[in-house]
């Protein structure tokens, strides 16, 4: 069963990053897509096998912010895990009116968007008395993140599995560092878990799905190209960038 696999991967971050930690109270950040959805009830899977590898505890909890985009009724969501006891908290934003007042070339700034919705969400993880948040960025999202910036901004970065938030005070974290989109898909269709379509008008018309599609050419083309760009990533020992024999000049 594929959720067995994306187990594994959220256990191998988990040692990796020291993500979780005992008596850690954990907002994640649930959309109401594939991604987040399946990372609450990973979570939840995930605080068993805790316990019983590592004798210590921790808790979750659901944050969705609505943006009120005309996305489908959220409540098949919150029906869904109700049958697991797991608690979601419903925050009413006005993050629609922010963004429809400040449009980029007459359309949503996604990256505005992305920070009023990380800033809700541990806004409201922080009422919750939450120490920690996490997201549903996977591996895929980390060598797209990787790409933009090199093609967009002339760097060579990424998001970080972990990080402290410093103005917030809260821990940043996302389990699924590790997890291929593919793998992600296929786990949602086995298990049934509910889809809550994005209204977003630039759902599918963004830089990053320009990526998604470059990428998909590339794995087709170079099948082993997909491990070993995330294997990239994280392998330090094997960075050689020859920055200081540049010529700043150049």
């Amino acid at each position: 069963m594929s959720v067995k696999k994306i187990l594994s991967c959220v256990r191998k971050a988990d040692e990796m990053f020291n993500l979780i930690e005992e008596n850690d109270k954990i907002g994640v950040g649930l959309s109401g897509g594939k991604d987040s959805s399946l990372l609450l009830y990973v979570l939840y899977l995930y605080q068993f096998l805790y316990e019983n590898t590592y004798h210590k505890k921790f808790e979750i909890v659901g944050i969705h912010v609505d943006l009120n985009f005309g996305e489908d009724d959220f409540s098949k969501i919150t029906d869904y895990f109700k049958q697991y006891n797991l608690n979601i908290e419903i925050d009413k934003s006005k993050i629609k009116d922010i963004l429809y007042l400040n449009l980029h070339k007459e359309k949503i700034d996604c990256s505005l968007c992305s920070t009023l919705k990380k800033g809700a969400v541990i806004k409201k993880a922080k009422e919750l008395g939450c120490n920690k948040v996490a997201f549903a960025h996977h591996a895929d999202d980390a060598i797209e993140t990787l790409l933009m910036n090199m093609i967009h901004g002339g760097r060579m970065a990424t998001f970080d599995p972990k990080m402290y938030l410093t103005n917030s005070e809260i821990t940043f974290i996302r389990p699924f560092s590790l997890t291929f989109e593919s793998d992600i898909v296929k786990t949602c269709k086995e298990i049934n878990i509910p889809i809550v379509k994005s209204g977003c008008p630039n759902d599918g018309y963004t830089q990053r799905q320009e990526m998604k599609d470059m990428l998909h050419y590339i794995y087709h083309k170079y099948p082993g190209s997909k491990q070993n760009f995330l294997l990239a990533l994280y392998n330090k020992e094997q960075l050689n960038l020859y920055l200081n024999k540049l010529d700043p000049k150049v």
